[in-house]
């Protein structure tokens, strides 16, 4: 059976959009998933599944978390080999790096290189970024939160139609030991 990572976007942060992992894990089991562990507060899940695919496994969750929280939550769903594939193709010297200067952005579709055209990437050196398969990889020195890059790519007019959620590489990694 294939295990997967469903990755919530936005919660838990700043006090809002609160959901409580416990509660998050008798949801998932109540779905009919096996084996639902969490990984910290800031939505991750894993999971192995009787049913479905990425897709409808995202729109099950989605709408499930929407029903029994009372707010939308995006969800992206990745399986094993997916999440694997991603942590291997790492253009980046990733262990060479500090977790907090290499970030995995997860997009739900595929995005092309023009949809980043009109970023300046000269301008934000040392910053870097590198696309992979509906993944971004982020290059930010200084960590995200100080990352000028990080916030162009952001920008709606960047993710117009995707859900996009951000994860650090320690999380990166513990995802894909996690689905294993």
């Amino acid at each position: 059976m294939t295990t997967y990572a469903a990755l919530l976007r936005g919660i838990n942060v700043g006090g809002s959009k609160k959901v409580p992992m416990a509660d998050l894990r008798t949801l998932m089991e109540v779905l009919g998933y096996d084996g639902v562990r969490t990984h910290l507060q800031s939505g991750q899940a894993v999971f192995t599944p009787g049913h479905g695919d990425e897709e409808s496994l995202a729109a099950e969750l989605t709408q499930a978390i929407e029903k029994h929280f009372g707010f939308p939550v995006d969800v992206i769903v990745r399986d094993h080999a997916y999440l694997k594939a991603i942590a291997d193709a790492c253009p980046f010297p990733a262990a060479e790096l500090q977790a907090r200067q290499l970030h995995v952005t997860y997009f739900s579709e595929p995005v092309d290189a023009e949809r980043f055209a009109g970023i300046d990437r000269a301008a934000h050196l040392p910053e870097d970024f590198r696309l992979g398969d509906r993944a971004l990889y982020l290059y930010a020195p200084d960590g995200l939160g100080r990352s000028k890059l990080a916030e162009q790519l952001s920008k709606p007019r960047i993710t117009k139609g995707l859900i996009a959620t951000s994860r650090n590489w320690n999380t990166v990694v513990k995802l894909v030991e996690l689905t294993g």
